[in-house]
């Protein structure tokens, strides 16, 4: 599938993440410390529990419920109770604009490279 225009990159605040929905799949959208923008899965793989309203701390978004940290740009959990990644999702900033491509990558992908 192609990439799918979700908000403006103004719309994110440095440090947050906001949720959006693609055909029906729940995205966490996150802007780092440093303005990057990065897509990963929003449900935690540890429970069913919505990641963008949890924490962002440098390359990772944090579960508020039981404090597993994913890191942005592989999904890969840094710590317990998680241990499964959660999906990323390619991101591209056009005239301000982001686009999110909602075919999923798991870790093991990003790792191939």
């Amino acid at each position: 599938m192609s990439a799918v225009k979700v908000c403006k990159a103004d719309d994110i605040s440095v440090a947050s993440a906001v949720k959006v929905t693609i055909d029906g799949v729940p995205i966490a959208l996150v802007k780092d410390s440093a303005g990057d923008i990065f897509a990963i899965g929003d449900v935690c793989s540890h429970g069913e529990i919505s990641l963008s309203e949890g924490f962002v701390e440098d390359d990772t978004l944090e579960c508020w419920a039981h404090g597993s940290k994913f890191t942005l740009s592989t999904g890969v959990p840094q710590n317990f109770p998680a241990f499964e990644p959660v999906p990323v999702y390619s991101v591209t900033i056009t005239d301000g604009d982001v686009y999110v491509d909602p075919t999923p990558t798991t870790a093991d992908d990003n790792a191939k490279g």
